[in-house]
């Protein structure tokens, strides 16, 4: 009987502990004027070795990223992009308020736009990069700084990406069941 009560003594000290740190992250937001958005783009080829594939991936310089922010009521709010570097990192700082709105990063999100690379330009949705991935937990909170790091995210050569087998747009509707092997 002892041991239930310890177990649920450390249980409920758990709870308190994680919601205090939910409350600190809470109140963080509150106090940043700005919010940065790091990470990198490289350029992933298939037609090279399995080693060459895995850890050969090259930053590509001027590929654009952008962040996409929504209000409550889902309608876009922001919007911003960003270069890459020679490095393939990009920073994209945004203020934290937008027409008297204050954004919040977990209504935003981002993903790549587009790759200067004439080979590489297929973008994957390695990490999410081609769909878009959403602003979760800050990368660092540290006095006025709040940052999110993602990705890596990739581009890859036409040879690499997988055709769509899925052929539903080339059906064509027929009331009367004419025509169909369905």
């Amino acid at each position: 009987m002892k041991m239930k009560a310890v177990n649920f003594m450390v249980a409920a000290a758990s709870l308190i502990v994680v919601f205090s740190n939910f409350m600190n992250v809470a109140q963080a937001f509150e106090g940043m004027d700005v919010i940065h958005v790091a990470g990198k783009v490289l350029c992933q080829d298939c037609t090279q070795g399995w080693n060459e594939w895995v850890d050969g991936a090259k930053p590509i310089k001027g590929s654009i990223v952008s962040l996409t922010c929504l209000d409550e009521r889902r309608r876009v709010m922001y919007y911003g992009s960003d270069l890459t570097d020679e490095a393939g990192k990009f920073d994209l700082i945004t203020n934290t308020t937008c027409y008297g709105k204050t954004i919040k990063p977990q209504n935003c999100f981002l993903r790549l736009v587009s790759s200067p690379d004439p080979v590489c330009n297929i973008a994957t949705d390695f990490a999410g990069g081609k769909s878009g991935i959403k602003l979760h937990r800050p990368t660092v909170i540290y006095r006025d700084l709040l940052k999110y790091v993602l990705g890596p995210f990739y581009y890859t050569t036409p040879m690499c990406d997988e055709p769509d087998t899925n052929d539903d747009d080339n059906l064509e509707s027929d009331d009367e069941g004419k025509g169909s092997n369905y």
